[in-house]
C-alpha cells in the first residue's frame, strides 16, 4: 500500500466516525413516522388548530351538507329563482340526498355531455354503457351499429360549451331527475365509406342546443348519475 492509499483510508474512517456520532444521536424532539391512516384523526382536546390533509375522512366530510344555515331564498342563488318550480324541485332532490350540490352537478354534467357526444361519434360503446341508462344506450347503440354497417364515420370536435343550465328537477319513486339545457359550439361531419362528406361540415362551427335528463336512485350508495333522456333544444 502506498502513502496515498493510507491517507484516503484514514480520511474515510474519520468521516465515518463523525457521521455516526452526529446521526446516531437522538434529541428527544423527533416526529413519529408519517402515517396516512392516522393523519386524519384529530388529537384529544382542542383541535381548532389542526390542519387536515386530504384523505378518506376529509373526502367523506366534503360530501356532507353545509352546517351553515342558508335561507330558502338564497339556497339556489344563480341556479333557480326563489319560489320557482325549479327551486322546489331542487329542494326535493336535496331533501332526498343531503350531499347534493347543484354547482358540482352542473360541472359534472358538462363533462358527461362532452364525453357522451364524443363517445357516440367514435362508437365507444364501453364509455356509453357506463354513462347511459339501458334504454338510451340501446338507442345509441342501434345508430352506431347502423353507421358501422354502412361504413360511415362521424368526426366531432368541441369548440366550447357556452351554457349548461338546469331547467327542471324533482324526485319520483326514489329517483331524482335533473334536466339540463346545453348550448355548445362544435364541428361535426359524417363521411361515407369513400370518405365523402354526407352530412355536416368539417370546416364549419355549428351551434347546438340539447336538453338532456339525468337520473339517480337516491336510495342507492352509487353516487353516479346516468343519462335517461335526450331531446334537441329550441
Amino acid at each position: 500500500m502506498d502513502i496515498y492509499t493510507i491517507i484516503f483510508l484514514a480520511l474515510a474512517v474519520f468521516i465515518f466516525l463523525r457521521l455516526r456520532n452526529v446521526l446516531g444521536q437522538r434529541t428527544g424532539s423527533e416526529r413519529p413516522p408519517y402515517d396516512r391512516v392516522t393523519r386524519d384523526v384529530a388529537p384529544t382536546g382542542n383541535d381548532n388548530n389542526v390542519v387536515r390533509m386530504p384523505g378518506t375522512a376529509v373526502d367523506q366530510a366534503t360530501l356532507a351538507p353545509s352546517a351553515d344555515p342558508v335561507s330558502p331564498r338564497e339556497r339556489w342563488k344563480g341556479i333557480a329563482a326563489p319560489d320557482s318550480e325549479l327551486a322546489s324541485g331542487l329542494d326535493q332532490v336535496a331533501a332526498a340526498d343531503p350531499s347534493f350540490n347543484a354547482q358540482h352537478f352542473i360541472s359534472g354534467a358538462k363533462s358527461a355531455y362532452e364525453m357522451i357526444v364524443l363517445a357516440f361519434a367514435n362508437g365507444d360503446r364501453r364509455t356509453l354503457k357506463d354513462l347511459l341508462s339501458s334504454d338510451v344506450y340501446d338507442g345509441f347503440e342501434a345508430v352506431i351499429k347502423g353507421r358501422e354497417q354502412q361504413g360511415e364515420k362521424v368526426e366531432t370536435k368541441f369548440a366550447s360549451i357556452d351554457k349548461a343550465e338546469l331547467v327542471s328537477a324533482g324526485v319520483r319513486d326514489k329517483l331524482a331527475h335533473l334536466t339540463v339545457r346545453f348550448v355548445s359550439q362544435m364541428i361535426t361531419a359524417t363521411r361515407d365509406k369513400d370518405g365523402a362528406v354526407i352530412d355536416g361540415n368539417p370546416e364549419k362551427l355549428t351551434d347546438v342546443t340539447d336538453v338532456w335528463t339525468f337520473s339517480r336512485d337516491v336510495s342507492s350508495r352509487d353516487p353516479n348519475w346516468k343519462l335517461v333522456g335526450t331531446e334537441s333544444g329550441h
